[in-house]
């Protein structure tokens, strides 16, 4: 029997460059083996992260919610589950995810342009946006995006 496909997970990696600004650009988790959780356990695909402290929250942004410009208090990864919502870098880049989606949220230690400082961020259309966001207990990287890869 052939081995499947080794697979791929998308993400969006919000992040401080160099210079201070936050920006966010589309990678992908690449690192999974196929292994079952136990010897009884059928093989399924992992991409293990390292090993840090995390605190789980459940989120539901209500609609019209802004939060105006701000950094992510921690590296974390946040999850849509349900509605949609956008990020907005001081780059200028916005874009709006949805159910499925998944972002890491790493542009701590910004420098303030022009009043912006992190990023904005807010709910799109006429319903909540429902997250599960997982801050680790990790120092923050500098101009490393897509360091998941």
């Amino acid at each position: 029997m052939s081995q499947p496909d080794k697979p791929t997970m998308p993400y969006w990696h919000v992040y401080t460059d160099a210079d201070g600004v936050s920006r966010q650009e589309k990678f992908s988790l690449t690192a999974f083996e196929l292994k079952g959780v136990n010897p009884d356990v059928s093989p399924q695909w992992n991409d293990k992260m390292d090993p840090s402290k995390a605190g789980v929250t459940f989120t539901v942004l209500p609609v019209g919610w802004v939060g105006d410009w701000h950094e992510n208090p921690k590296p974390q990864w946040i999850a849509i589950l349900t509605g949609r919502w956008f990020v907005e870098t001081m780059d200028g880049h916005r874009v709006e995810m949805g159910p499925g989606e998944l972002m890491m949220g790493e542009d701590q230690g910004t420098v303030e342009r022009d009043g912006r400082k992190g990023h904005r961020s807010g709910t799109v259309g006429d319903e909540p946006c429902t997250m599960i966001v997982t801050g680790l207990d990790v120092t923050p990287t500098v101009n490393q995006p897509g360091r998941f890869r």
